[in-house]
């Protein structure tokens, strides 16, 4: 008994470059010292007791929705993006991160369970994981069962299928007008009333609640019109006149409650921009000349591309000055483009607020900062607007995790990596037992050598028909896979998994993904080769120890 005791100290020291780690081992040397004196060796003693409070680092857990790898620090020197590039300079930047599904409710889901879409059945807008893994101890619930004030301010979980669980306190959402302009407003309000007039507006029918918790597990379904205003506002206010600047004010405030209290916490921030509509205050589109914004150039769809592995840009399309089909005039593109941008540089800034808070209320020194993007999103490329899509440009997330005195501060890492690397990552960091059941790979040993050989695949999936479909209207899944060099999509039968559609994406010759080559003859046996790693799945990824 003894023995596994001190194995345990021993292990609390593996990663000493850690000051929690070193600190752990410190106050374990009055044990060790006792088991050479003699003085524990008898079978009967008992272990001392656990201390509930965490000796690990606390965790600030940075949400934005829609935000694509499109910043500074990602190579992309147009952005205003300041303060995520001071935030990589301190931390490690994943340059090739990947979400498991590029949407919302999916990608969410699979990252505070650790697992992936087929496992969580989450492959759509309305249902709530615990409808599959009702059981499942989510990242944030893991944090509260060992000690941690685990809290939530705005969109952690898709909005309506919140997860009680996993918070000490209720999930708390800023409320704030979505347009600031009265005529806007008002427009929206004279569409609605002519619309029930009609008897045609939208309207949620009953979903389904856990009995015992009153937990949402699916969302009502809505029938009727929508009523919807325009794609993007500049209005001329304060930051926290919108909900994302009342997000960081009440995120600040809790990090000086925290810190007067001296309370260990797992504090998630949740942005909502740049989703749609993209408002912003005016002075950060100032930032953006419309003059000066340049349009994709590949404003096409891939050649030779399945029909299925496109959308109609629905999501866009919904708002009331953009075309419900047809193009998108070049002057539009921009000022979205612009739009997209503003509000990019906007959630930057209530980002840079919160984490010079953090430093200014010095709990930088013992406090995790992870930042991610929850998918990517299409600007055109490809003749896309929005997400849902398996494409390279859907799937590909902004990642940064800072670790106080983590070795090579600054490192970009070509690692391919997934958000179900966060769990089992901050489970090593924090020194906490990470679940046996989980689907991802601790980073820690990318954070510490980033240059150093990792996963050989990162996957991806999304399923058809329709932009938000519920499981039962699944008629086809798309199982993306990327490799260093390649993406390689098959489109899947969902009953019986015959292969309707292929798409190979070489990134070598081809960075933009503009051409399918699935179907040259000169491909063959690459597909037979790729096929197979797709079949094997994140299981035949793993690193090599």
């Amino acid at each position: 008994m003894m023995t596994r005791q001190i194995c345990r100290l021993r292990g609390a020291c593996k990663h000493a470059p850690y000051p929690a780690r070193r600190a752990r081992c410190l106050a374990a040397l009055p044990l060790l010292l006792a088991v050479f004196a003699g003085v524990a060796f008898a079978e009967d003693v008992k272990p001392a007791p656990e201390t509930k409070r965490p000796t690990g680092y606390n965790v600030l857990f940075i949400a934005v929705d829609d935000m694509r790898p499109e910043l500074g620090c990602y190579g992309a020197d147009y952005m205003h993006t300041p303060n995520l590039d001071r935030l990589a300079a301190r931390g490690t930047l994943f340059d090739r991160a990947y979400c498991q599904q590029a949407v919302c409710n999916p990608s969410r889901a699979s990252l505070m369970t650790g697992l992936r879409p087929d496992s969580t059945k989450v492959h759509d807008l309305k249902r709530h994981f615990r409808l599959g893994v009702p059981d499942v101890v989510t990242l944030a619930q893991l944090f509260k069962q060992h000690g941690y004030h685990a809290q939530a301010i705005s969109k952690i979980y898709h909005r309506g299928l919140d997860d009680p669980q996993s918070w000490s306190v209720p999930q708390m959402r800023p409320k704030a007008p979505i347009y600031i302009d009265p005529a806007i407003r008002a427009d929206i309000q004279k569409r609605r009333r002519e619309l029930e007039a009609k008897g045609l507006t939208s309207q949620r029918r009953a979903g389904k609640k856990d009995a015992a918790t009153g937990t949402t597990l699916v969302l009502g379904s809505r029938g009727g019109a929508r009523v919807s205003g325009p794609a993007w506002e500049a209005p001329d206010v304060a930051d926290n006149v919108l909900t994302d600047g009342k997000t960081a004010d009440r995120i600040i405030e809790l990090l000086r409650e925290f810190k007067k209290d001296d309370k260990p916490f797992f504090l998630g921030a949740g942005f909502l921009k740049p989703h749609l509509p993209f408002i912003a205050p005016k002075r950060y589109f100032d930032l953006y000349p419309l003059d000066e914004v340049e349009l994709p150039d590949n404003r096409f769809a891939p050649k030779d591309v399945p029909e299925i592995a496109l959308h109609n840009s629905g999501e866009l399309r919904s708002y009331c000055d953009v075309p419900d089909e047809g193009p998108i005039a070049k002057k539009q593109m921009r000022e979205l483009l612009r739009a997209y941008r503003a509000c990019t540089s906007y959630v930057d800034a209530q980002i840079g607020r919160i984490v010079a808070e953090l430093d200014r209320l010095g709990l930088r020194e013992n406090t995790i900062v992870v930042f991610w993007g929850d998918h990517g999103w299409h600007l055109g490329e490809q003749n896309l607007w929005g997400k849902m899509t398996n494409f390279e440009i859907a799937t590909h997330v902004p990642m940064i995790i800072s670790v106080p005195g983590q070795k090579n501060p600054g490192a970009k890492t070509d690692a391919l990596s997934e958000f179900v690397d966060i769990y089992p990552t901050l489970c090593e960091l924090c020194d906490l037992p990470a679940p046996e059941n989980l689907e991802g790979t601790s980073l820690v040993p990318v954070m510490n050598e980033p240059e150093r050989k990792w996963k050989t695949a990162a996957f991806s999936q999304y399923p058809r028909p329709g932009l938000f479909p519920g499981e039962s209207r699944i008629k086809q899944m798309g199982y993306s896979m990327r490799t260093d060099r390649y993406r390689y999509t098959e489109w899947q039968d969902w009953k019986t998994g015959k292969v309707l559609a292929r798409e190979l994406y070489d990134y070598q010759t081809d960075p933009k993904g503009n051409t399918n080559v699935a179907g040259l003859p000169e491909n063959a046996e690459l597909v037979v080769k790729l096929s197979r790693q797709l079949a094997a799945g994140w299981r035949g990824a793993l690193p090599k120890e």
